[in-house]
């Protein structure tokens, strides 16, 4: 495994980062932990869940089968573990007030239900999970000032900011002398780059670390293609929504040309893109089961040659910089 810093911390983590989601709705506990043994034997030290995740009435599962696995004998200080707080948690979706989004008391209050469920006394990245526009962040630093001053959190970071956001968090930061964020999570994959116009710049420009999510659009860059036509899983949610696109098919079909004119598996090769591009500190990877890890896991080791990261970019332009992608 290869380790970078997060954004500007001193803080080293993997190169890849376990994604949790499926942990619960489509993996079990037994086949969950299983996965968590293989990662952090191959290294993957960065591990990201959510308080919302399990879904449903089962909002909070996938940090409790997080919190089993350190109870049944996980290395906790070898994981830098990163979950995240915003969501509504009412089985009913009915909340009562101020039980969701990013007040200081359901700060405090989700901090404290996220670190019974993942059975430890600290979480070293906290995540807000989407902007909340009803909350200044001079009230929200606050917050998670105190529970740093607690050691109940290391870092904040961010998901699904735009740049102008991430640039507002951390000048109210500075203003009271706080770290600020560390790190912003973001939709970004080669069939979906907006967030190079704005998002990235910012990050880098503030020093945070880039965590993409969904790094393969769904299955979308996995070869679902080749997939369809050996009469396997066919697409579904994000990747069939896009390949209902005429262009978007054709563009995937030329991907996947692409790559096995270059003898390079799709799913592979998309990951070791994104660990090419500037800014980004690893991609959320989140596997089913533990073979589809080890797949995963061979993408840091791929060198991807000029002439293919040129044909990528040719079949998937990003959007180019800001402001020149929309103004002269």
């Amino acid at each position: 495994m290869k380790y970078t810093q997060l954004g500007r911390t001193g803080l080293k983590v993997s190169r890849l980062v376990l994604g949790t989601m499926n942990f619960g709705p489509q993996t079990d506990e037994a086949g969950s932990h299983a996965i968590m043994d293989a990662a952090l034997d191959a290294g993957v030290n960065f591990w990201d869940t959510a308080n919302v995740y399990g879904w449903g009435e089962n909002k909070g599962r996938t940090e409790e089968i997080i919190g089993s696995w350190f109870a049944r004998g996980g290395d906790r200080d070898k994981v830098v573990l990163a979950t995240k707080v915003y969501a509504n948690m009412a089985a009913d979706g009915d909340p009562w007030p101020n039980h969701d989004k990013l007040s200081a008391v359901n700060i405090r209050r989700a901090v404290e239900a996220s670190l019974r469920r993942l059975n430890t006394d600290y979480i070293d990245l906290y995540q807000f999970h989407h902007i909340d526009r009803d909350t200044p962040f001079e009230e929200i630093w606050q917050a998670i000032d105190v529970l740093v001053q607690q050691g109940k959190i290391l870092y904040a970071g961010s998901s699904n900011f735009p740049g102008y956001k991430i640039a507002q968090a951390n000048e109210a930061a500075a203003r009271r002398g706080s770290l600020g964020l560390v790190s912003e999570q973001c939709l970004y994959n080669l069939a979906e780059r907006r967030a190079e116009m704005e998002v990235v710049p910012a990050a880098r420009d503030y020093g945070l670390g880039v965590i993409p999510w969904s790094p393969l659009h769904g299955g979308l860059l996995g070869g679902v293609l080749r997939k369809e036509n050996e009469g396997g899983r066919r697409a579904s949610g994000r990747s069939a929504d896009a390949l209902a696109n005429t262009s978007m098919r054709e563009k995937v079909q030329a991907y996947e040309d692409l790559l096995d004119k270059h003898g390079l598996e799709p799913g592979e090769a998309a990951l070791a893109w994104l660990l090419t591009r500037p800014g980004v500190t690893g991609p959320i990877v989140g596997p089913r089961t533990a073979e589809q890890l080890g797949s995963a896991l061979r993408a840091v080791e791929l060198e991807l040659s000029e002439e293919v990261l040129t044909g990528l970019d040719e079949i998937f332009p990003g959007p180019g910089p800001s402001p020149e992608a929309f103004a002269w």
